[in-house]
């Protein structure tokens, strides 16, 4: 059960730092644009920011993996 634990902090930490590095580089590639709500590429950074902070942000997801690393 505890190894799934870890598992699923590195998952989630990984793929919500990949889709805000992505999105952030989509507005960029848009210029100002990019923040405009007619572009698709605003509502997917809203949507990758809240998979940081949604079921245990990125900082709690980090305790959890140092913790169980610094038990080994």
């Amino acid at each position: 059960d505890e190894d799934y634990d870890i598992s699923g902090s590195m998952a989630k930490l990984y793929a919500s730092e990949v889709a805000m590095n992505t999105t952030i580089e989509a507005v960029q590639i848009h210029g100002g644009n990019g923040y405009v709500k007619e572009y698709h590429v605003e509502r997917l950074m809203r949507d990758a920011k809240i998979t940081q902070i949604y079921e245990g942000t990125s900082e709690i997801q980090k305790i959890v993996i140092s913790r169980s690393l610094l038990s080994e």
